[in-house]
């Protein structure tokens, strides 16, 4: 692949509004949870901030975020050390921003790509407390 081919294709990933992102907003509508998403004044602009729970949620895709023992999580085979290291900083930026909104008092949930993509989101929503039960 050329350098111009790969640079188009990475310009095609999107940062916001993905569709596990997606699936999990839904889910979390259709329990009648309501949410703010991408509140640039909190760190890190969450994908889903729940101000009455104090609570946000992060989405992450497994492959940027390096998702372990995840299938979708590989490390490319072409430039293994800049990919690597591009992986080691995004989970540093990861817990830094973790870091800062535990000190501001906000509970940090992160669901994973595959998680949001499994048919077992809505258990998984409720372990985390984000919708109940009986709905």
């Amino acid at each position: 692949m050329s350098p111009d081919q790969r640079r188009r294709l990475m310009a095609r990933f999107r940062g916001k509004d993905t569709k596990p992102e997606i699936l999990v907003r839904r889910a979390l509508h259709a329990a009648g949870r309501r949410f703010r998403l991408h509140r640039g004044d909190l760190p890190g602009k969450p994908d889903i901030a729940l101000p009455r729970d104090r609570t946000v949620v992060f989405v992450h895709g497994c492959f940027w975020h390096g998702h372990r023992d995840c299938s979708i999580a590989r490390l490319p085979k072409t430039q293994p050390l800049f990919w690597a290291q591009k992986f080691e900083q995004n989970q540093a930026r990861d817990e830094r921003v973790r870091a800062a909104l535990t000190a501001l008092g906000w509970r940090v949930i992160v669901i994973w790509e595959c998680e949001a993509k499994s048919d077992h989101l809505s258990e998984l929503l409720v372990q985390h407390g984000l919708i109940n039960r009986s709905r």
